[in-house]
């Protein structure tokens, strides 16, 4: 029987798996549910804020059987509150999510400071990868960062960012040029802390908003400019994208992570007809996980492995009223196979 973490490079390095892992990155792909923080005991929203609270339900996700890996944060906001922006920090029911901007243009880019990552909540993630580390044991930890266009349209109002993408195209480089080194920085942090993979979500770096060729000149740019300089420290990554692919699948094949991950609305097998060789993740929907039935988890499990998928995920963050029983029931369909 092969441990989470044998199972999983196993599979990163294209080697022989008894069965897809079955894991839940963080970030935006958020595991914590309001029924695991009950069992818990753990305190939320606190657990944003405090390393060791963070780590423990990061520990409780695997230990109650839901998925094979260590996966912090719980939000896509890190990043952004560094930068300066507002952030409320939710409930035990809703995630945190930011309601006040730093800047009002990319042409302001200048005045968004660097990264702070010895105090506030970018160290309570540094702190916890630490935590999770001690653990010593075979689960794999996965540390998440906010994708380019995503933490850049965090800290400006999205709808502004798009369309300076265009009408002021220089600036709008420099200002994803600062993000995407402040976003290396971090993730080069993460891996120190003990980090074993690296996630990066982008789901505002969609080609549906952006269309081919901004999605080429901004999404794949960025994003492989912080792949490779996560590669160059020998750790694998897995990058997230919301929305239809049929009009970027060119696009998405110059993205150099070892994992390409879709939501729902993408076939996995529509994925694996225009991604013949790489190594794709998902995606099981998080609509059914939250309001399904457990057989129909576990036949849509399955089905994405027939698909294609050679790592089984939810499609996108979970919705934190998911019932447990229902989480557990994707891992439960692969293992009830062997």
């Amino acid at each position: 029987m092969l441990s989470p973490k044998e199972r999983l490079n196993r599979v990163l390095n294209r080697d022989t798996v008894d069965r897809p892992p079955c894991i839940c990155p963080g970030g935006m792909m958020n595991m914590i549910t309001t029924e695991l923080i009950k069992v818990t005991g753990v305190k939320f929203p606190e657990a944003h804020m405090d390393a060791i609270m963070m780590a423990d339900l990061a520990e409780a996700v695997y230990e109650n059987g839901c998925f094979e890996n260590y996966g912090v944060p719980f939000c896509m906001t890190i990043e952004a509150e560094e930068f300066g922006a507002g952030v409320d920090m939710g409930t035990n029911i809703h995630e945190p999510h930011v309601v006040k901007y730093t800047i009002n243009s990319v042409k302001e880019w200048q005045q968004v400071e660097q990264l702070d990552l010895q105090q506030g909540r970018g160290r309570v993630v540094l702190d916890a990868i630490k935590h999770l580390k001690t653990k010593g044991n075979d689960v794999p930890i996965i540390g998440n960062l906010t994708g380019p266009i995503s933490t850049a349209s965090s800290i400006m109002e999205p709808v502004i960012y798009y369309k300076e993408l265009r009408k002021s195209n220089i600036e709008a480089h420099e200002f994803m040029d600062f993000v995407t080194e402040e976003l290396i920085t971090f993730a080069k942090q993460q891996i120190e802390a003990g980090a074993d993979i690296i996630a990066i979500s982008d789901p505002s770096g969609t080609g549906e908003i952006l269309g081919p060729k901004l999605f080429q000149e901004f999404a794949v740019t960025y994003l492989n400019r912080l792949i490779d300089a996560i590669k160059a420290e020998g750790i694998p990554t897995i990058v997230h994208i919301c929305g239809q692919m049929k009009n970027v699948y060119p696009q998405v094949k110059e993205i150099r992570s070892d994992v390409l991950s879709f939501d729902s609305i993408v076939s996995m097998k529509e994925a694996r007809e225009n991604l013949l060789d790489r190594l794709l993740m998902g995606n099981v929907s998080t609509y059914t996980i939250e309001f399904g039935e457990p057989n129909k988890i576990a036949e849509l499990t399955k089905k994405c492995a027939a698909d294609g998928a050679n790592i089984i995920s939810p499609a996108c963050g979970l919705g934190m009223k998911s019932p447990l029983q229902n989480v557990k029931s994707m891992i439960g369909a692969l293992t009830k196979e062997l």
